[in-house]
């Protein structure tokens, strides 16, 4: 986070992220870290990324008006994905 922050980029950790389905708010959301108001990063510390870590990053983008993901995985190896969902909740 800090890393980015040097980069000049407004970076909010635990930010609270209202969370809806058919139209409705059902739930809050917290991102692990959110960039620019812009795009959802969900850090790991896995051996690897798995299925699981995907699709919950891809339900997050589903449920709430971001559509840029990245999932950072601090394991053994780093690893990083990118997940985009275009929505209509924009």
């Amino acid at each position: 986070m800090i890393e980015v922050q040097k980069l000049g980029l407004h970076v909010v950790p635990q930010s609270p992220i209202k969370v809806r389905y058919d139209g409705h708010v059902v739930g809050e959301y917290f991102a692990d870290v959110l960039v620019e108001s812009k795009v959802i990063v969900e850090i790991k510390a896995a051996r690897t990324f798995t299925a699981a870590h995907q699709a919950q990053l891809l339900n997050y983008l589903k449920a709430t008006p971001y559509e840029v993901g990245l999932l950072l995985n601090f394991g053994p190896t780093p690893q990083i994905k990118r997940k985009i969902y275009d929505n209509d909740q924009k």
